[in-house]
């Protein structure tokens, strides 16, 4: 049975686990040949196997995304040895939360680093190969970031610059929307609320934490990978390009 992605690639960010590692799984699941970018390479490696092993497609590759220098010349080598890019997901995320009194300044500028520079340098190297691909058969291409809550409202005064990070993930991204728009590139932003991930559940103070959340008290990664799927396999006419994602149980 013929998948609603064959024939494209994909690059996932922070692919080594939680919900990249998931929206790999599922978008091979439709076809997409998954490209898989990380710094823990042994992780990415593992995953691509089980992909494979599934009659997936799957390539790990070992990148830094704060490295900008290489993550171009990671991309441009995904679009050599694959043939193009049609999607890319920017996924890969880093949280710490504390009162600004408290906190240690090079937490906030790694959030920085990989939040903001992060997105920025991936997007900026995926750009030409996401527009070429969108004038080849698909027609389309798509530019999906994972966000969060916190790039609508500060949850928390700990949230501080975590929520700062992801707001201005969300400007670039409406002025990515607009500017791409003409070019059949779609931008689409998800924003999860609790997600049972690395970062919810190391026990880290004031962090948002999943450990112990009920069923309906945070999601699973997999409820993420299926909201990214969904954006990526519509119609060309039509571009998600907002979603926000809360657990059933979710208050704030």
């Amino acid at each position: 049975m013929a998948g609603k992605l064959d024939g494209t690639t994909a690059v996932v960010t922070g692919a080594s686990s939680g919900i990249g590692a998931a929206t790999a799984r599922a978008l091979a699941a439709e076809g997409a040949t998954v490209a898989l970018f990380a710094r823990r390479l042994d992780r990415l490696e593992t995953l691509a196997k089980e992909i494979n092993s599934a009659a997936g497609r799957a390539h790990a590759y070992q990148v830094d995304i704060t490295d900008a220098d290489a993550v171009r010349a990671a991309v441009d080598r995904v679009a050599a040895d694959l043939g193009g890019i049609d999607i890319l997901v920017n996924n890969a995320g880093y949280g710490m939360w504390a009162r600004a009194r408290d906190a240690v300044l090079a937490e906030w500028r790694k959030m920085v680093d990989v939040n903001v520079n992060g997105v920025l340098a991936t997007s900026h190297a995926a750009l030409p190969h996401l527009t070429a691909a969108a004038l080849g058969p698909r027609g389309i291409a798509d530019l999906v970031t994972v966000s969060s809550l916190g790039g609508r409202k500060v949850t928390a005064p700990p949230s501080n610059v975590y929520a700062a990070t992801k707001h201005a993930v969300g400007a670039f991204c409406e002025g990515l929307r607009q500017e791409l728009a003409e070019q059949h590139v779609r931008v689409g932003l998800v924003e999860p609320g609790v997600v049972v991930t690395e970062m919810t559940t190391n026990g880290r103070n004031n962090a948002p934490n999943a450990s112990a959340a009920t069923e309906l008290g945070a999601l699973q990664p997999a409820d993420i990978a299926d909201a990214i799927v969904y954006m990526v396999t519509r119609p060309r006419r039509t571009a998600v390009n907002e979603m926000l994602v809360r657990p059933t149980e979710q208050v704030v």
